[in-house]
């Protein structure tokens, strides 16, 4: 636990530093055909370079040094539910400019904003199972 929580604890503060947690700089990542900020580009490759080395890392090793088996890799197929999950997601960060790791890592300095996108991201999360049952019964 204290593992998982040091590594939590980096990530965010992570977030922090790289801007990640400033919805202008986000959106302003977001906006391609106006004021684009590419440098979020830099945050994508400082977090795709360590993944493709722990990725190619796993395949030598037995088991990891801190746990008992290596997570499966993700599969590869498209289905309904990612492509709209995708959507979504993108709407989201699209228009709040926060996601997730950042809305978390946001609650740090106390911005009101972060604050009320959070409880919106739970809210959704706890009301979507309901929703998809109802959806399927229909």
């Amino acid at each position: 636990m204290l593992i998982s929580a040091a590594a939590g604890a980096l990530f965010g503060l992570g977030l922090m530093v790289s801007g990640m947690t400033d919805t202008a700089r986000v959106i302003g990542w977001l906006d391609i055909f106006g004021a684009w900020d590419p440098t979020l580009a830099f945050v994508l490759g400082g977090a795709i370079l360590p993944m493709a080395g722990a990725w190619a890392m796993t395949r030598r090793l037995a088991q990891p040094a801190l746990g008992e088996a290596f997570p499966p890799k993700p599969g590869v197929e498209i289905d309904r539910n990612l492509a709209a999950g995708s959507v979504l997601f993108g709407m989201g960060w699209g228009l709040a400019g926060l996601c997730p790791g950042p809305a978390m890592a946001s609650l740090v300095w106390g911005g009101t904003g972060g604050l009320l996108f959070l409880l919106a991201m739970t809210a959704g999360m706890v009301a979507t199972p309901p929703l998809r049952r109802l959806v399927a019964l229909n």
